[in-house]
């Protein structure tokens, strides 16, 4: 995935902001949480993001994928996308949209409902 492909969908996702920063990384966020971010190559970034204690286990050792530098060495469940044969296009946005969703049922109920993420 592209870092244009991958700002684009996340664009798509609900109640998110775009910002550059940590030397140029596309960082995404919902309610002032990161959700996923992008460093590296333009054509080939590495694709960073949250997942369940499940899918960190499935993921964590598969080609392409490692337990994310920073992140992950603190006991969090993040997993980098960073070479091939990774995850195809489809499978990454999967996952970027699941990451949306832990980081975004994180919040708080009045925080959700202001930003239109759940119903009264």
């Amino acid at each position: 995935m592209t870092r244009g492909k991958f700002n684009a969908f996340c664009r798509t996702l609900p109640a998110t902001t775009h910002v550059i920063q940590w030397g140029g990384s596309h960082v995404w966020k919902v309610g002032g949480k990161v959700f996923a971010i992008a460093s590296g190559k333009h054509n080939a970034p590495s694709v960073t993001f949250k997942v369940s204690d499940i899918a960190y286990e499935m993921l964590k050792d598969q080609p392409g994928l490692r337990p994310a530098p920073y992140l992950a060495s603190r006991g969090m469940k993040w997993i980098q996308h960073f070479a091939k044969p990774g995850l195809p296009d489809a499978a990454l946005g999967d996952y970027i949209r699941q990451s949306h969703s832990i980081v975004s049922q994180g919040l708080s109920k009045k925080r959700r409902l202001e930003l239109g993420l759940a119903t009264p």
